[in-house]
């Protein structure tokens, strides 16, 4: 058979034959081949003899030959995606290595300085001994320079006025992107690289809050420029910018007067408002500024009185450098800098409002990840999920994020209004009939159609303590059916297209299992959004009527990374219908997780949160060490909560009542949940405690090892030191696990590698049984050897699988029971020893 070959180099136009000599494919057999190439990259050798077949031009090409080309084709195709990954990297670098050295400049400026204030201070400090009463001097030095220093030009309303107060924040604004007027410490758990965000950074003592991020984009100045000025398109806080007036200056730059609206992030605080100049204009090398201050007495400009509902804050100078980079796109400086006026705010929430790292992760590095996603979009217009473009799926997320927030603040421009309450001031109830939220979406009440025409919304705000944000957003992500109901969940499913639905407050129903789709589209870094599709079974009764009918939810989530410093974590989500489209009527309901520990700012040493590391176990019991103590024992964070349901006014009372019920229903889940996964930890200062009658942690592991060494003949650790054997047996590799001797006997003690197995934690541990973690298999061979434990005192059991709490299948190669005997040689618990684990 005649051999084959050809380089990936090859244009495609030619292939090489064992003689030596290249035979070329014609242009159109390249075009044919090229087709194909575009329909399936890697045909079957059905597929390319079917080509020959319908292609006569291919008829003098071998099979093998068409597969060569294939290859090369592919070759090729990775060559230059490679190539062209190469290309973006290299350029990428580049403007990092740039931002780099004016950091460095930077730097060295700001050390520059210190040094001569040093200098200078220390001379001072020598010559306060040899001052005199002679003043000429300083009078000649002050007349010198009183000469040197400018009139100030007029600061009012006027233009020149305006143009005044434009110029300075210029010069301020530039002083903090590119000098030293702050000093920035860079961000905790951000490093600069050629796939990071960029170069983010905090401040450190300064008035108010402030955040930097410099940064590479593909987009033009003007572009980005364009994009960061609409701030209600990409930072999802902001409720509107309204533009009051325009003005030209001579320099080509434009002056405009804005007023600013941000949501509050939970039903604690109230809003932000501000009275904003932004100035943009061209400097001398290119580059494009826009920036921005509040308008306030101090200097003698427009006014504007302060607006209901909202707390004026203030915007120092902060804004945008946009500079040209060469081969394309733009390096950006961002600079956000705010007083938020904490004292308006309880003292428990004043973190949120005094913290840089909450301000750079929601504003400063939302900025950059916006333009980032868009230049990708512009760069890849066709990558997206669900049959829509990705500026379409960014616009869907924004909904999303723009009514939940809507719901959490209630203002009453919008329609809002409060319900009395019922007497527990713990969940607020808002009702909303105006005609921007009439959904005109059909709903049946005992089988006749009638119109929704009102919103109610319940919410409420909750402390939490010692528990991830992002941990307890996951769970609540992923085992919805905890704390949901599904039957409501169905009629507000109902609520948003045709169809029968049943009336509120019923509980009844069949309903399958949660299946999240699989075409999740990640919106922006750590943020995606899904369908999530609860299947119903269907139900009917007197009273109701829900036939089988499968429930989806539009849903976004953000904020589930746990290494993320100060992460915000949120979950919202909105019924819709199957045939869904981007202008149909949604109404987001969610979770808001912000954490609210005042040190986040700050860089700290990695929290540790197992036993070992975490206490120090003697004799008399436990205690918990000084460090982790203050880290992990008093984490704060507050959730916001808010459900929104649609119905006829006349049936307000019906759904007040009902949500009320409902949106409580869900606290009490959720703190059952928060405290099942706060950090498990002994002593005084955890939220572990034994049930009663159980030993001390110490004694119980005390327990476990003697009795092993008893009935197998050797011993559980290698030393045992009076005051190690708790930590020991806490690290030691296997799972080693206790169950107590009841009829239904259900887990009371864990070491580290056995939460680890089972995905728990100490408290949840205690609401897990035996019988849950085996397959059917493995309970009868437990149950049919459970008493030869009682008898001989252990049994050695074969390797299986077995489940987490999540259920996740988990193998393990053999695992050991042996009976714990107690000080007066009683059967005090079962202990199980799982060796060689892992995850299915």
């Amino acid at each position: 058979m005649m051999a084959v070959t050809s380089a990936c180099k090859d244009g495609g136009m030619k292939m090489q034959m064992d003689n030596g000599k290249y035979v070329r494919y014609t242009p159109e057999q390249v075009e044919a081949l090229e087709r194909l190439y575009h329909e399936c990259p890697k045909p079957s050798s059905m597929r390319r003899q079917q080509l020959i077949r319908e292609c006569p031009i291919l008829s003098n090409i071998e099979p093998k030959q068409i597969k060569v080309w294939f290859q090369n084709r592919r070759c090729r195709e990775k060559q230059r995606k490679e190539a062209s990954r190469l290309q973006t990297v290299n350029r990428k670098l580049t403007a990092m290595n740039k931002l780099l050295m004016e950091e460095n400049d930077r730097l060295q400026k700001q050390v520059s300085q210190l040094v001569y204030e040093n200098s200078y201070f220390r001379q001072q400090t020598q010559n306060t001994n040899l001052a005199t009463t002679d003043t000429s001097c300083e009078s000649v030095v002050t007349s010198g320079q009183h000469h040197l220093t400018p009139q100030h030009p007029p600061r009012d309303a006027s233009p020149a006025g305006l143009l005044s107060i434009a110029e300075e924040t210029l010069a301020e604004f530039l002083s903090k992107a590119t000098g030293t007027a702050v000093e920035w410490v860079q961000m905790p758990g951000m490093k600069p690289g050629p796939d990071s965000i960029g170069i983010v950074a905090i401040s450190h003592g300064c008035t108010g809050v402030a955040a930097r991020a410099c940064g590479l984009v593909g987009l033009e100045p003007t572009r980005v420029a364009e994009i960061l000025k609409d701030r209600p398109s990409w930072f999802r806080n902001c409720r509107s910018v309204d533009v009051l007036n325009v003005l030209s200056t001579g320099n080509g730059g434009t002056i405009e007067l804005l007023y600013m609206q941000l949501y509050a992030p939970t039903t604690l605080a109230p809003a932000r408002d501000f009275w904003l100049l932004r100035y943009t204009s061209v400097l001398e090398d290119g580059s494009l500024v826009v920036c921005e201050r509040s308008l306030n007495n101090t200097q003698n400009g427009p006014s504007m009185p302060p607006v209901q509902n909202f707390v004026r804050a203030e915007m120092l100078p902060s804004g945008y450098l946009i500079r040209p980079c060469e081969g394309g796109g733009s390096i950006i400086h961002i600079v956000d800098h705010m007083d938020l006026e904490p004292w308006s705010v309880p003292e428990v929430l004043r973190p949120l409002y005094e913290s840089s790292t909450l301000l750079a992760q929601k504003t400063t590095m939302a900025a950059l990840r916006n333009l980032r996603q868009i230049s990708q979009e512009v760069s890849q217009p066709n990558a997206a999920g669900w049959g829509r473009r990705p500026a379409a799926l960014r616009a869907l997320s924004q909904r999303l994020s723009k009514g939940f927030n809507e719901a959490v603040n209630g203002f009453t421009d919008e329609g809002w209004s409060i319900l009395e309450s019922d007497g527990v001031d713990d969940v607020t109830l808002l009702v909303n009939s105006s005609p921007g939220k009439m959904m005109g979406a059909n709903l049946y009440a005992n089988g006749v159609p009638s119109m929704s025409n009102a919103v109610l919304c319940a919410k409420a705000s909750m402390l939490l303590q010692n528990v991830p944000p992002a941990i307890l957003l996951r769970f609540l992500r992923e085992h919805r059916s905890e704390w949901a109901d599904r039957s409501i969940d169905a009629y507000s499913a109902a609520a948003i297209k045709p169809g029968p639905c049943g009336l509120l407050g019923s509980r009844a129903g069949n309903f399958g299992d949660q299946v999240i789709h699989p075409l999740a589209h990640t919106i922006e870094h750590e943020e995606f959004m899904e369908v999530i599709k609860i299947e119903n079974m269907g139900h009917y009764r007197e009273d109701m009527i829900m036939p089988a009918a499968d429930i989806f939810l539009l849903q976004l989530c953000s904020g589930v990374d746990e290494n993320s410093v100060g992460t915000c974590a949120e979950l919202v989500f909105a019924p819709i219908d199957a045939s869904f489209s981007d202008d149909g009527p949604i109404l987001p309901s969610g979770f808001r997780i912000i954490p609210l520990d005042s040190r986040m700012d700050a860089p700290s040493p990695n929290r540790t949160l197992d036993l070992a590391s975490a206490l120090e176990v003697g004799p008399a019991g436990s205690r918990a060490s000084g460090d982790n103590a203050g880290q992990s024992g008093n984490t704060k964070s507050v959730m916001t909560i808010a459900f929104q349901f649609a119905f006829e006014i006349h049936l307000q009372d019906n759904v007040a009542s009902m949500a009320r019920q409902y949106v409580r229903s869900i606290i009490a889940s959720v703190q059952r949940v928060a405290l099942a996964l706060s950090p498990s930890r002994f002593g005084s200062n955890s939220g572990f405690r034994p049930p009663p009658g159980t030993p001390e942690a110490q004694t119980l592991a005390g327990w476990i090892c003697q009795s092993y060494r008893c009935y197998l003949g050797e011993d559980l650790l290698k030393s045992e030191g009076s005051e190690s054997i708790l930590k020991s047996l806490w690290h030691h590799s296997d799972a080693i696990l206790c169950c107590s001797l009841k009829a239904l006997p259900v887990f009371t003690f864990a070491n580290q590698a056995g939460l680890d197995m089972l995905e728990t934690t100490l408290v949840a541990l205690q609401d897990i049984t035996l019988e849950k973690i085996f397959d059917d298999n493995g309970r009868k061979t437990l149950f049919s050897e459970f008493p030869q434990i009682m008898q001989q005192g252990f049994m050695c059991l074969q390797g299986g699988i077995c489940m987490s709490s999540m259920g996740r299948p988990i193998s393990y190669e053999r695992a050991v029971a042996w009976k714990v005997l107690n000080e007066e040689e009683t059967a005090h618990c079962i202990c199980f020893m799982f060796i060689n684990w892992s995850f299915v």
